[in-house]
């Protein structure tokens, strides 16, 4: 989870929403991101997405059948579908998301019946400083008076 916060760190430094993620295969870690849909003018560029991508090219496989996820909050229901679709075996996330989280807050997507593959869920990993540096971004946004870049609404 460190190596996730260091991530967010990098979105935070890039004015993006600070959210960190990287993927673990075998104890090595294969994939990083941060959130960057501005910078990247890409509305899927989730970290998770980021990484998970950085990780399949590096295993040459777009499944990461055995691959831990470690996020720093807890990710979206866009997250959970791609981590469905590449075979993802566990999601280890800091802090909950009770307006868009799709694990544990606002939906369970990972448990639909429908789904055919099942991911393990261990939350409140680093709890304390990943919810810290998502409050710390938008604390500086509200400070300098402006609406969020992104035109979200801080937590």
């Amino acid at each position: 989870m460190r190596a996730a916060l260091a991530e967010a760190r990098r979105g935070f430094d890039a004015g993006e929403v600070p959210v960190g993620a990287v993927v673990v295969v075998d104890g090595v870690v294969v994939g990083r991101g941060f959130n960057q849909p501005i910078g990247a003018v890409d509305p899927t560029a989730h970290a998770e997405i980021v990484a998970m991508r950085t990780a399949a090219q590096a295993v040459g496989n777009y499944r990461l059948v055995g691959a831990t996820l470690y996020v720093t909050i807890e990710p979206c229901l866009m997250c959970v579908g791609a981590m469905v679709h590449a075979r993802v075996g566990t999601l280890v996330f800091g802090a909950p998301e009770p307006k868009a989280g799709a694990v544990v807050s606002a939906c369970r997507a990972h448990e639909l019946p429908s789904l055919n593959h099942r991911i393990e869920v261990t939350g409140g990993v680093l709890e304390d400083e990943c919810r810290a540096i998502i409050q710390e971004f938008f604390r500086d946004r509200r400070a300098k008076g402006g609406p969020e870049r992104d035109g979200s609404t801080p937590p």
